[in-house]
């Protein structure tokens, strides 16, 4: 199970914060305690900064660079911004977040995953906007592998994500993202990926509904997910259904966690 830490976000109040006014430290903090609750990679993602996105974001990199805090998930819908950052990731494996099944941006950010050779977020949805079954959500997949083969980027390089809607809006939500990670790892070797907060907005107790649908996640065979490490709930909850998936060979990630949860006491 790949983890992909979400906090250095300018969405979230505290980064928005402390990204305008410059607190490198705070930053830097950020980065390494995802690292230390175990994150594999960390998000950057300055979305709402608009005209100033490029440049924060290098600014971010350079950050959690000197924190040698993981490899880098570049989050970004923007190419330009994209393009311009990606000479910046140097700390190993990179993820580029995201293309979707618009040809146009398909073509954009894929030459960027090959030449870096990295791994891509692909969103299952196109112009049409948000399909609205499992079945609707591979036609996206089938769209997307395409362009990535005329691409010459591997399946396995390919993280789909079925799109979590909140279940509050609809009692299928979940069964319809379940359905559509065990589907998609039927295709072949491309991986499936979700950020999963969305299925308990607007539900009171969000924590306890988020990590149910992570264990169940992780039964139909989820690839990778972005959550907040730091979620000592989550990551139990995370850490025990791999155990019981059968995904943590020797219950090893599971007693290593156990010690250093223990240790913190």
């Amino acid at each position: 199970m790949i983890i992909i830490g979400e906090r250095i976000d300018s969405s979230r109040k505290p980064m928005a914060s402390a990204i305008e006014r410059g607190d490198a430290d705070f930053i830097k903090k950020e980065a390494l305690s995802q690292k230390d609750a175990g994150a594999d990679f960390i998000d950057i993602n300055c979305g709402t900064l608009l005209d100033k996105e490029a440049l924060t974001m290098k600014w971010l990199i350079g950050i959690v660079h000197s924190a040698d805090a993981l490899s880098l998930s570049i989050d970004s819908p923007n190419p330009d911004t994209i393009k311009s950052v990606l000479p910046l990731c140097k700390n190993g494996p990179l993820i580029i977040n995201s293309i979707t099944a618009e040809k146009k941006k398909a073509d954009e950010i894929l030459p960027f995953v090959k030449e870096y050779d990295g791994s891509v977020v692909a969103l299952t949805m196109d112009e049409a906007g948000m399909p609205k079954t499992a079945a609707d959500r591979v036609v996206m997949v089938e769209k997307i592998l395409g362009f990535a083969k005329r691409h010459g980027v591997e399946e396995e390089k390919i993280y789909f994500d079925p799109l979590v809607q909140p279940v509050s809006s609809g009692q299928d939500q979940a069964k319809i993202i379940l359905d559509s990670i065990s589907m998609i790892k039927k295709l072949g070797n491309a991986k499936t990926i979700c950020g999963l907060s969305n299925i308990s907005y607007g539900l009171p107790n969000r924590s306890i509904i988020n990590a149910t649908f992570l264990a169940m996640c992780v039964a139909a065979g989820l690839d990778a997910v972005m959550i907040d490490p730091l979620d000592e709930q989550l990551m139990s909850v995370l850490s025990a259904a791999l155990v019981l998936s059968g995904e943590d060979q020797y219950c090893m990630g599971y007693i290593q966690r156990h010690r250093r949860v223990k240790q913190k006491i």
